[in-house]
């Protein structure tokens, strides 16, 4: 069966990084689309990044406003493994992730694998 477990969490001072992963088994990792959300308490979830197979065979990923230019989603096909690079993070950073699966980007939020998530704290 799918399986997603993300790890990487850690508590980090503003202007840190991180890096997240997230190990997939269980399903054919190269053509799925793949993403990262994160649900800091008392907000809603909310999408973070996605990567899947454009119509030439390339990668696209998609980035929430929030994130774009300070965090990079990637995949290494070999390991099975959806990485986000996550840079100069900020208290607004702070949150749980979680990695999602799906065979569309569309279908990630309501016919999607998901995982068990993985800590981020940002504090001073």
């Amino acid at each position: 069966q799918v399986q997603l477990k993300e790890s990487g969490g850690d508590s980090v001072q503003p202007g840190g990084s991180l890096r997240l992963s997230c190990a997939a088994s269980g399903f054919n990792f190269n053509v799925y689309c793949m993403g990262w959300y994160r649900q800091a308490p008392g907000k809603e979830r909310e999408s973070v990044a996605s990567i899947d197979i454009d119509g030439n065979m390339g990668e696209r990923t998609t980035y929430a406003a929030s994130v774009k230019g300070r965090f990079t989603i990637s995949r290494d096909f070999g390991r099975k493994t959806l990485y986000l690079q996550m840079n100069d993070l900020n208290l607004e950073d702070a949150a749980m992730y979680y990695c999602a699966a799906a065979i569309r980007c569309d279908w990630l939020e309501t016919h999607g694998n998901w995982g068990q998530g993985t800590q981020v704290t940002v504090s001073s």
